[in-house]
């Protein structure tokens, strides 16, 4: 098994660490222990001391699997697998259900363990492109013209990475009915919804799989816990059993604390809704004052896709910036697009203002040069 390197996470961890303004987080600003536990009124920390340090519940607990369910309009705990984190849970879901000679279908840009992966374990990949004049909406018309007889799966993530688009009502019952049409799974990896309540498509489709998790609008990435959930109750059956090969079970300290993160969801999303809010505004702003560079704002999602005009590689453009200002992008390279940046729309509002700031400062040398 052959696996293309995942660009955009090799990416971050050789930057993401080695910077004074990091514009390319896609998580909500991350809470911290104190700031999780404050949150909930009885001595959770007493809980977690008196936690005995063994396997905990294998398959997770009612208590998480629970707080699962209260993101969803469907499901019970048959439906919910839980995994080490959302990339785990994209994992599993592929390598139950694909095999060499299969044929799916994925999209570019989006994150490339969707299609890389998949690629690893001998299955075609085709690609349907997203294009910016479009508001990177999905061209229906070409994506089931690309259909297959051994086409399998649709594989996508909404909200997107990077570019922070979805799907509105219509646009997702027109996506469930190819797949009813042609009997396919459609796996979407919505580690980015839940912000606005949008749809999930484990709630609309008997085929459709949904994977997500703590770490991106729940603010608490370093839980790595993931889930899987669909309305199929047999598949969960068998990545359970896969799973056993990988994970065996997230422990008990990161589930008690994984539950208590969905207790208080709404307060969290609440204050992860004003943080994205506020910098949304602050950039529509500033890119008054920038001509050479534009994005489509998305209404959902911590991410979105600046456009630049300069003519300079992407690469060479964030190390350049990285290296002189200390401020980090992700270049598009890592997503196969290039003269784009990914920027990370809910981080700290005081971090996103001064980086922008700085990058404004630098931008302003790069058009003297120009």
């Amino acid at each position: 098994m052959k696996l293309q390197r995942f660009e955009v996470e090799s990416y971050m961890t050789l930057h993401e660490n080695n910077c004074r303004y990091n514009l390319a987080d896609t998580v909500a600003k991350s809470l911290t222990l104190k700031e999780l536990l404050a949150y909930d009124k009885k001595d959770s920390l007493e809980d977690l001391m008196n936690l005995s340090l063994d396997y905990g519940a294998i398959e997770g607990s009612h208590e998480l699997k629970k707080g699962i369910l209260s993101l969803y309009q469907s499901g019970d705990d048959e439906e919910i697998a839980i995994c080490h984190g959302g990339v785990n849970a994209n994992e599993l879901v592929l390598m139950t259900l694909l095999s060499t000679n299969d044929h799916i279908l994925s999209f570019l840009p989006t994150y490339q363990q969707l299609y890389s992966f998949p690629e690893s374990l001998g299955v075609e990949v085709d690609f349907i492109h997203l294009k910016e004049e479009n508001e990177w909406k999905i061209d229906f018309e070409e994506l089931e013209k690309n259909i297959r007889e051994n086409t399998k799966m649709i594989c996508l993530n909404l909200p997107n990475n990077p570019t922070g688009t979805t799907l509105n009502h219509e646009e997702m019952q027109q996506l469930i009915q190819i797949c009813k049409k042609h009997d396919l799974y459609v796996l979407v990896d919505e580690i980015y919804r839940g912000l606005y309540q949008e749809e999930s498509i484990s709630d609309l489709y008997e085929k459709g799989i949904a994977t997500s998790g703590l770490s991106k609008v729940l603010s608490t990435p370093g839980l790595r816990i993931g889930w899987i959930k669909t309305k199929d109750k047999e598949l969960i059956r068998l990545i359970n059993e896969r799973r056993d090969y990988s994970i065996i079970s997230s422990g008990p300290i990161n589930d008690y604390l994984g539950a208590l993160t969905l207790k208080y969801s709404k307060e969290i999303l609440k204050r992860n809704r004003e943080i994205l809010e506020e910098n949304k505004c602050y950039l529509k702003e500033w890119l008054k004052a920038h001509p050479h560079l534009s994005c489509v704002i998305p209404k959902y999602g911590t991410v979105c896709f600046l456009k630049y005009d300069y003519q300079i590689d992407s690469n060479t453009f964030c190390e350049k910036l990285q290296e002189e200002t200390g401020v980090f992008f992700v270049p598009g390279c890592c997503f196969d697009v290039e003269n784009h940046l990914r920027f990370g729309l809910a981080n700290d509002p005081q971090i996103v203002k001064e980086g922008l700031e700085v990058f404004s400062n630098w931008l302003k040398k790069l058009d003297t040069s120009r």
